[in-house]
C-alpha cells in the first residue's frame, strides 16, 4: 500500500508484527498496545525502533509513559464509519503532547484525509487514494473555524489577533 507523508509517497520501513508472531531481531516493528504493555521493558530495550498500533477500542492514555520512546503510532481505521481514531489522534497530539509520526492505517479514504490531518495524523497508508488525490484533499480548504491538532489558526483566532491592531 502506498504511504504518503509530507506531500510525497515514501518507503514504509515499518512492519506490523501480530501478537502471536516472533519479532525479528532487527528492523522497525509495530506491535499492538497489549503487547507493548505486557513486554514493555524487553521491547523498549531493543536496538531498533518500536511503534504501536492502536485499535479503535484502545485507550491512548495507556501510552503516556512510553511516548518519548515510541517512534511511530499507527491508528487503525477498520471501517470508514468508525471515527474513534480521530479522537485518539487528538488525545495523543493535544493532551499527551506526542510529536512523533501518527499514521492512519486501514480503511483510509480520500474524503477523510483532510479531517484525519486536522486531528493530528500526518501520514496515510492507503490503497484507496493516490498521491495527487491526497494532496488535493489536504488543500481542499484554506481556512477553518474550528481549532484542531494540526496547528493551523482558526478564522476566529486570526480575527481576534488582528482586532487590536487599529
Amino acid at each position: 500500500m502506498p504511504l504518503i507523508k509530507n506531500g510525497a509517497e515514501i518507503e514504509n520501513v515499518w512492519s506490523f508484527v501480530p501478537d502471536e508472531a516472533e519479532l525479528s531481531p532487527d528492523g522497525c516493528v509495530v506491535i499492538t498496545l497489549s503487547r507493548l504493555l505486557s513486554q514493555a521493558d524487553l521491547l523498549l530495550a531493543r536496538n531498533t525502533s518500536v511503534g504501536v498500533r492502536l485499535m479503535p477500542e484502545d485507550d491512548p492514555h495507556l501510552l503516556a509513559g512510553y511516548l518519548d520512546r515510541i517512534g511511530l503510532i499507527e491508528i487503525s481505521f477498520p471501517k470508514y464509519t468508525d471515527g474513534r481514531g480521530y479522537s485518539q489522534a487528538q488525545l495523543l497530539r493535544r493532551r499527551l503532547g506526542y510529536s512523533g509520526e501518527l499514521r492512519a492505517v486501514g480503511h483510509v479514504l480520500r474524503d477523510q484525509i483532510l479531517y484525519m490531518n486536522r486531528s493530528g495524523l500526518d501520514a496515510f497508508e492507503t490503497s484507496r487514494a493516490d498521491l495527487p488525490s491526497v494532496l488535493e484533499a489536504l488543500n481542499e480548504f484554506s481556512s477553518f473555524y474550528q481549532p484542531a491538532a494540526d496547528g493551523a489558526h482558526s478564522v476566529f483566532a486570526a480575527r481576534h489577533a488582528g482586532a487590536g491592531k487599529d
